[in-house]
């Protein structure tokens, strides 16, 4: 097994060891909290008892910079230098003096929480934690609940469970309290599989940005969650240049998921005001940065009633804010994501960003939804969409896309959209989680990203060493290819005698009659007019004020294959076998005479 896949394979158990452990700890809020309360008390304990067990290493030292520097005006530098991280504590508790003083608990707790920097305090109260501690002291719950985050196997630290795994940990608490809550599955925990595919498509497009030294690059996630996108990124990024200073920036509207990923990001020594909290659609936090990546999983399925205000404000900005091409239907905001992305890249930026299937039809010519495609396509700014396996999700099966974005193609690619069907290179989970029953593993993403990188129409088949067979599919269209022009056909009205109505000479048009044609942008409209329409209704004419130009991507009918049903003859055969086959089976079972 190679190391990515292993990775993979341990980050799987380890989130649901090491999360089944914490949530358990819930057993001891029943009563005085109800189920889908639990997360309540559960996220802001586990991100406190994170902090307290990174920073426990360097607790004296820290306890004794503070008795030195405790009268200066400022002493927040040389206590963070102490603790070696961008957040300290100055309290004199642990979770074990905490353990060995239970007659206290109270008085205690708090005042270890208030030993916290600013940091984490600003982290807590996004949580509304003081109202949980309140709950807990009322119900006796604290003490019980602080020792049981004591146990060994409740233990927290850097040298014993990384970044990106504890990253992991939290998104899957993340998820079983979002689950108690019954919460729609449009806001998707991404795991690391299809995060490193994503990853890894942003770096093969752009093969020479680390050629130079002194290289920097900037990363964003307008939908952080708990920011498990942004630190694979950086994660890959620097296995190509371990000296590259790569900073990273995200947004999340979650007060929990913001709350961990600002935790995790204060832990991993980066800057925490680059988390910033807020609604992505309606207050962007971002507002004239430029990205050198973009990496995200918007939630889909979702309406955007809540923003609308915004939205719509800023849409008739035009081309002063973000939304300028146009606006998706309301029951589905996945494609405002999409172009807040665009307003955020840089010339030479790239970006990855996952879609479902709606995305690529919904919406006809001259909709929102097609007028943002056709801004994409026009611009030539979409370069590849890549199919994933369905069931790749925690919390849903349904069909889902990466979009790979570019405003700057290489000269092979100019003109051209590749679509790749990556939807049956996976391998099986031995054990689901969720609705995630398969795995995109290293040789599955080595085939897709193999594809993406020779940008041509072919099928990439490879057998594996567990015995299975992965198949990934390219097709390479000419971008006009994707728009067409939807034509107004209209039909003569007749009066009772059959004969034409016309008024100043000419035929009125029969609003009854009145038919569409789609004709593709790369085809001249008379003559297939000509061609499909007149030969059939010689009377009827195109409405050319009411043309309009639509653009839609043909992902399922790019990739259809017939198979020839089978003849009658063959199937009557084939249970003729059936039957034959069955009958000597029951024969070696009773005998030929029944006995």
């Amino acid at each position: 097994m190679t190391e990515s896949n292993k990775q993979i394979v341990a980050v799987g158990k380890n989130i649901q060891d090491k999360a089944a452990l914490i949530w358990n700890v819930a057993n001891t809020l029943f009563g005085a909290f109800k189920p889908h309360e639990y997360g309540l008390v559960i996220l802001p304990m586990v991100v406190i008892k994170r902090f307290h067990d990174c920073l426990l290493p360097k607790r004296e030292d820290v306890l004794e910079t503070y008795k030195k520097v405790e009268h200066l005006a400022v002493k927040d530098g040389f206590l963070k230098a102490a603790a070696g991280y961008q957040f300290c504590n100055t309290s004199r508790f642990t979770f074990e003096t905490l353990k060995a003083d239970p007659e206290n608990i109270n008085d205690n707790f708090r005042a270890y929480i208030n030993g916290f920097s600013d940091n984490v305090q600003d982290i807590l109260t996004r949580m509304d934690f003081n109202a949980q501690i309140n709950r807990m002291e009322e119900g006796g719950l604290l003490y019980q609940v602080i020792v049981d985050f004591c146990s060994e196997k409740a233990y927290m630290g850097p040298d014993k469970i990384s970044a990106v795994d504890m990253g992991y940990i939290f998104e899957n608490l993340v998820q079983r309290f979002s689950e108690s809550y019954n919460e729609e599955a449009g806001a998707h925990f991404t795991s690391r599989d299809i995060i490193y595919l994503m990853c890894d498509l942003l770096v093969e497009g752009d093969s020479n940005a680390f050629n130079n030294d002194g290289i920097t690059k900037t990363v964003y996630d307008m939908t952080m969650g708990t920011s498990q996108m942004l630190t694979c990124m950086e994660e890959r990024l620097r296995q190509l240049d371990a000296d590259a200073d790569i900073t990273l920036f995200g947004q999340e509207f979650n007060p929990f998921t913001f709350g961990i990923a600002k935790a995790d990001m204060l832990i991993r020594g980066g800057d925490p005001d680059n988390m910033q909290f807020g609604d992505t659609l309606s207050d962007d936090k971002f507002s004239g940065y430029e990205f050198d990546y973009i990496i995200s999983n918007p939630p889909f399925g979702i309406d955007w009633k809540r923003e609308a205000s915004a939205v719509e404000a800023e849409h008739k900005r035009g081309d002063a804010g973000r939304f300028a091409p146009g606006l998706p239907a309301k029951s589905d905001g996945q494609m405002l994501f999409l172009m807040n992305g665009l307003a955020k890249l840089k010339s030479e930026g790239r970006m990855a960003i996952i879609q479902n299937g709606s995305s690529l039809f919904t919406g006809d010519a001259g909709s929102g939804q097609s007028e943002i495609r056709r801004y994409l396509i026009e611009n030539d700014w979409l370069d590849a969409i890549v199919q994933l396996p369905n069931d790749s999700f925690y919390n849903t099966g349904i069909a889902t896309y990466v979009w790979i974005i570019t405003k700057d193609k290489p000269s092979e690619h100019i003109g051209k959209v590749q679509l790749i069907d990556g939807s049956k290179c996976f391998e099986a989970r031995r054990k689901s989680i969720g609705n995630k029953r398969v795995d995109i593993t290293e040789a599955c993403r080595e085939l897709i990203v193999k594809a993406y990188g020779e940008y041509t129409d072919k099928t990439y088949e490879q057998d594996l060493e567990t015995g299975g067979h992965i198949v990934c599919k390219s097709k390479v269209l000419d971008s006009v290819s994707l728009g067409y022009y939807k034509i107004t056909v209209e039909s003569p009205m007749l009066d009772e005698k059959g004969n034409k109505v016309l008024k100043k000479g000419k035929p009125v048009a029969d609003p009854s009659k009145r038919d569409t044609e789609n004709v593709p942008l790369d085809e001249d409209i008379d003559a297939y007019f000509a061609r499909e329409v007149l030969p059939y209704n010689p009377d009827a004419w195109i409405d050319k004020s009411k043309t309009k130009v639509g653009y839609e991507i043909p992902f399922t009918r790019t990739f259809y294959e017939y198979k020839e049903i089978e003849s009658a003859d063959q199937i009557a055969k084939r249970i003729e076998e059936h039957e034959h086959a069955l009958m000597q089976k029951l024969h070696e079972l009773f005998g030929k005479d029944g006995e």
